[in-house]
Formats: structure tokens, sequence, C-alpha cells
């Protein structure tokens, strides 16, 4: 995997069978947009709509992080989006930790492609699966956090935001602390 380029790591991803996720995917979920980007944001998985379509925070989730992105002065197209996981665990249930761990090397390649100046962790899971921790996701936001040498920043997932409106300024003060990383 650590050879491969942005072809040879699709393929690889498109025909996975490393965990059982294959068998109930319709499709795999690669990522989206510039692959020279200097932000990339990381969910957990993709839900139904992903997989249908095969792009990540399609549905109303992916219209709050437009919106989200628009805020900072970012376009979609801009940034990197991908998820911890290529393929939908069934249900939408959580991703398991072998999951994690087969799926893991897609994803650390695919950030050494891009070589992102900053990671933004979308959600607990992600913020979880990518600093292999347990503390709350209220404990690490606010922090400059790193994933194998790229800044890391974790904020609230776009679908929490849609249940919980309420914590939408908390993840501005995480956008803005981000942008500030990047700038510097």
């Amino acid at each position: 995997i650590q050879s491969l380029d942005w072809a040879g790591l699709e393929a690889t991803v498109s025909a996975c069978t490393r965990c059982a996720l294959h068998a109930t995917r319709k499709q795999t979920v690669f990522g989206v947009g510039d692959r020279r980007a200097r932000w990339m944001f990381i969910g957990e998985a993709p839900g139904a709509d992903e997989d249908r379509l095969g792009e990540p925070f399609v549905g109303r989730a992916g219209q709050l992080l437009n919106a989200m992105l628009f805020a900072i002065g970012l376009k979609r197209e801009e940034v990197y989006i991908a998820n911890v996981l290529k393929c939908r665990p069934p249900g939408n249930r959580d991703p398991q930790p072998d999951e994690v761990e087969q799926c893991e090397p897609y994803l650390i390649r695919q950030i050494e492609l891009i070589q992102p100046r900053l990671i933004v962790a979308l959600g607990r899971h992600a913020a979880h699966s990518l600093l292999k921790t347990e503390v709350p996701l209220g404990k690490l936001r606010g922090q400059r956090l790193s994933y194998h040498g790229t800044p890391l920043i974790v904020t609230y997932h776009p679908a929490y935001l849609l249940r919980n409106p309420a914590d939408k300024r908390k993840v501005w003060d995480d956008l803005c602390l981000a942008r500030s990383v990047v700038q510097n």
C-alpha cells in the first residue's frame, strides 16, 4: 500500500475484502476533493447515502459540512474529505476496532499522497479511531493534536450538529483554531 499511487490505491480499496464489510457494501467510498488540499476532513464511516453514491458527506450532514467550509472561506472542492472506514457498517452501526485497523493503511496512504497541512477529525468515532484514545470528545477539542505527523483538530460531526444546533458555536471555535494552525 505504501508504494501505491492514486489510481492503484483507489483500485485496491474498491476491491478490498480485508474485513467483513465488503460483503454488505454497495460500493466503497474512497474520498473526494482536491488531492493537493491543505485541509483534510475525516469522518467515521459512510452512511446509506454515501454507500449508494460512492461519495462521503452527501446528505444533510454533507450540506452542513459545506456550510461550515463556506463559513471559514473554503469550498468543498478545495479540501479533501474521507472517512476512517471506506465501507458502510450495516445499519450505520459504529465502526469496530478490527475494521478501523484493516482500513487505516488506506487512510494513511491518502494522507501521505495529499500531504495536508491540517486534518480535522469530524466526530467522536473519527477522533477516537485516529488518536487511539477513549478520551471524551469535549476534552479533545480546543487542542492542536497530531496524526502521523500532521496537525489534527477535533470537532463535532455535522450529523451531531443537526441534532444539537446549540453546539454550532463550539464548532466555529474549532474551525477558527484549525484556520490558525493552517495559517501558521
